[in-house]
């Protein structure tokens, strides 16, 4: 759908731009924007290539290891509905432990690998639990640590001091996380997010 409202949206510029004798500008900024974007990513590859090396460095040295143990009494909380030793916790925990990192690569197959466990623990297969709902939130308001990405972009931009986002982004990601997680169990306990009420609701139908 994204790649249709793109296509909509410039070939309604060309048009406009026929119509109004403004050709020329098009392609002049069209040029223009090739040139920066290709600029920036130059600039933005070193400065996330060193980023990655020095989180990956940490996850060989074993900080995601530490840091998965350390979060394993906050995951028997919020996930009460699955067992402490099952796989569905450890990937939750490496999920976790890589977005705080700033590994947002190495986050994304621990996410699906911990989806994939939790639908194994599913009573409804297709409808998402709770749970779910709730690694979800904490998968999108994540914690970082280090921002690697906002301080690749603004190193790139030509910024004097990309590192100072740093303490902010923490605020604002925290603020983020512990919204989600309210929001997440004040919801839970509404009867219409109950699996009880999913399985009236299937058997009325």
């Amino acid at each position: 759908m994204l790649n249709f409202i793109w296509l909509f949206m410039m070939v309604m510029s060309v048009i406009i731009a026929l119509f109004t004798g403004k050709i020329p500008d098009v392609i002049l900024a069209v040029t223009d924007s090739a040139k920066f974007a290709f600029t920036l990513a130059l600039g933005l590859t070193g400065v996330m290539a060193l980023w990655l090396g020095i989180m990956k460095i940490a996850e060989q040295a074993g900080l995601i290891h530490l840091l998965t143990k350390a979060l394993k009494p906050l995951l028997i909380w919020l996930f009460p509905d699955v067992p402490p030793e099952h796989p569905a916790m450890g990937s939750i925990a490496m999920n976790m432990a890589a977005n705080i990192l700033g590994l947002n690569n190495a986050a994304t197959p621990f996410g699906l690998r911990a989806m994939a466990e939790l639908e194994k623990l599913n009573p409804y297969p297709g409808v998402a639990t709770n749970t779910m709902c709730t690694f979800l939130a904490l998968h999108s308001s994540n914690l970082q640590l280090v921002p690697a990405t906002a301080i690749a972009l603004l190193a790139a931009t030509g910024a004097l001091h990309p590192t100072d986002i740093i303490a902010p982004f923490v605020l604002s990601s925290l603020c983020a996380v512990i919204t989600a997680i309210i929001i997440s169990k004040i919801l839970e306990r509404l009867s219409a997010y109950k699996p009880l009420q999913i399985s009236q609701n299937e058997g009325n139908v």
